[in-house]
């Protein structure tokens, strides 16, 4: 809530000091409501006080009860409304993400309205069937139902322009979260992780692994991104080419597909199977002779899970190293077999605090925490941003990070 003025709080001084004096004068109405009932007759007429000084102490008492009785209600009349207006500070947020068909939207929704509801506030959280008028559709609602603020996780980070327009016609705040809504001059702030780190991380992670900086190769290697309308892959596919590229003009790394270029490589949705497909195909035009595949990049884990799944399906040659991103389950448990070297984690419970750091300052009315004023421009403008740090997960570390932190409980990743 706002912070109250000091006239605000001298009424309200003045207010107590009031029903305190009240409280004080119980006992006197009390005495004085026999007084009421025996004499009633005389209220209503019936009887008439016998002298002047009857008639003078029914009067006053008449008068003390009237007033009493008249402080009491306006007292009742102060109060109860105060309790309605209690009632209505508090703050409803309208949270909407992609899908529940992929693990770490659900952590992500559920992180949220848990942190949020113990903040204080009412939470509208929506789900989007991965379905992009849907989601159109929850947010005309959520600005209808007079949410005070927006959370929002698109599917495609361009198609929401109209009830953003909404959000922002209205005086609604709205708070890109993880993948950054684009062309949309309503967006308010954006928290994510550092996306570009994350791709940098899988580059590097695979320079390392081959040890490219000292073996001559080349090593054949696959590439694999997610949906070409999520803004993040820009990024994730970005950072792991700005460290990989330089072997691939070098001769080391040989992507044998040829497919290189981002619009070959992304996959609708982060669909698993679709990635699957692609990986079926890849195989049976360049490794079905026994070639070995020495690497993919996956952008996150719902492909990486496409890839080894094809793997397992028709590949007779040498293991590759696997990267991933995201640390869900099944893939986690792959990791743990071997069949997938790592995945960069992004604990959602921290960019579920941020986000609600985030909402309590906007609706206190104040400047929340950012760290990046530079990197992210939606089109409209750069936006302040939050960014939290994604870190890499392998069998060394996969215990202290993901289960000794609460994150997991060893069964389900066993």
């Amino acid at each position: 809530m706002a912070a109250h003025s000091p006239l605000y709080g001298a009424k309200m001084s003045c207010l107590m000091q009031g029903i305190f004096l009240l409280q004080k004068n119980v006992s006197v109405l009390a005495n004085y409501v026999q007084t009421v009932l025996c004499y009633s007759n005389i209220i209503k007429g019936n009887v008439i006080p016998k002298t002047n000084n009857e008639t003078e102490d029914f009067t006053m008492k008449r008068k003390m009860v009237s007033a009493l009785l008249c402080a009491t209600m306006v007292a009742g009349m102060v109060v109860v409304p105060a309790a309605t207006a209690q009632a209505a500070d508090k703050k409803l947020i309208g949270v909407t993400m992609p899908t529940k068909d992929l693990q770490r939207w659900n952590q992500d929704g559920d992180n949220m309205k848990k942190e949020l509801e113990a903040a204080g506030y009412e939470v509208d959280l929506q789900y989007a069937s991965n379905d992009v008028s849907t989601q159109v559709s929850q947010l005309e609602n959520q600005v209808a139902n007079g949410c005070d603020l927006l959370v929002v996780a698109s599917i495609d980070g361009s198609s929401l322009g109209e009830p953003l327009k909404q959000a922002k016609e209205k005086g609604i705040p709205v708070i890109s979260y993880d993948r950054l809504l684009m062309n949309s001059d309503a967006v308010t702030y954006y928290a994510t992780f550092d996306n570009y780190k994350v791709g940098q991380k899988q580059g590097e992670y695979l320079v390392d692994a081959l040890d490219l900086d000292n073996q001559d190769g080349p090593f054949n290697i696959e590439l694999f991104t997610g949906d070409p309308g999520d803004n993040n892959c820009n990024f994730f596919f970005g950072g792991a080419m700005d460290v990989l590229q330089k072997y691939i003009d070098d001769g080391k790394l040989v992507v044998k597909s040829g497919q290189t270029e981002f619009e070959q490589v992304a996959t609708a949705n982060w669909d698993s199977a679709k990635a699957q497909d692609r990986m079926d195909t890849i195989i049976a035009g360049n490794y079905s002779d026994g070639t070995n595949l020495d690497a993919v990049l996956c952008s996150n884990d719902s492909t990486a899970l496409g890839v080894e799944n094809a793997l397992a399906a028709s590949y007779t040659g040498e293991y590759p190293i696997i990267t991933g991103q995201d640390c869900d389950t099944p893939n986690v448990k792959n990791l743990v077999a071997g069949k997938q070297a790592m995945s960069v984690f992004k604990d959602t419970r921290a960019l579920a605090s941020a986000v609600v750091k985030m909402v309590d300052s906007i609706m206190k009315g104040e400047e929340p925490e950012v760290n990046d004023t530079k990197s992210y421009d939606n089109g409209t403008g750069v936006i302040p941003t939050y960014l939290c740090d994604p870190v890499v997960v392998t069998t060394d570390n996969y215990k202290e990070i993901l289960i000794d932190s609460g994150y997991y409980t060893e069964d389900q990743i066993k």
